[in-house]
């Protein structure tokens, strides 16, 4: 007779889009909204995992690509011991989101989608200046292609008057109606 019980069905939350694009404050969102649910989950910023990784200084595509399949392994790692994940992350590679579906327990891609000039205003880290001016590259975006998600589980089209939690509970909807989580 086994004393550790099995664990619960967990989820994935897969956030992506362009640097500046609002991933980690609409996971920040998600994730307060889940525990508001009596969900266990943990979240995951790209920016925290390239310091936690010692992976500062990865830049081009094939390092960028290897270092999102380390995240999308880390999230599967920690959903298969029954706790949801909400992942903020560029990572936009069509092999990353393929392996996902096939290998990420609840998978639920969610992409935001925000137009270059806005992003390019709103430059929180100074990115696409220092790429515009030539003290960067592999800037995603600029000198770097990406693929963008072909087909979403939530698209969220650039809307300066769509909150975080508006994009987070639009997120939840989706979990509810796909059987990902459960009304309290």
């Amino acid at each position: 007779m086994s004393l550790v019980p099995a664990p619960r069905e967990a989820s994935v939350y897969w956030i992506t889009g362009l640097s500046g694009a609002g991933k980690t404050t609409t996971c920040r969102a998600l994730v307060s909204a889940l525990r508001a649910q009596g969900r266990a989950v943990v979240m995951l910023d790209g920016d925290e995992l390239r310091e936690a990784l010692d992976a500062r200084d990865v830049h081009g595509r094939e390092a960028r690509l290897a270092l999102a399949m380390r995240y999308a392994r880390l999230c599967r790692m920690i959903a298969l011991q029954g706790i949801d994940v909400a992942i903020a992350t560029i990572s936009l590679f069509g092999e990353v989101h393929e392996w996902n579906r096939r290998n990420l327990p609840g998978y639920v891609e969610v992409f935001l989608r925000v137009p270059l000039p806005v992003l390019e205003a709103r430059d929180p880290k100074g990115i696409y200046a220092r790429a515009r001016a030539g003290a960067a590259a592999n800037v995603a975006g600029i000198d770097l292609q990406v693929d963008e998600p072909r087909a979403p589980d939530v698209l969220v089209d650039h809307d300066p008057a769509t909150s975080p939690e508006a994009i987070a509970a639009r997120i939840m909807r989706h979990a509810r109606a796909n059987s990902r989580i459960h009304a309290p």
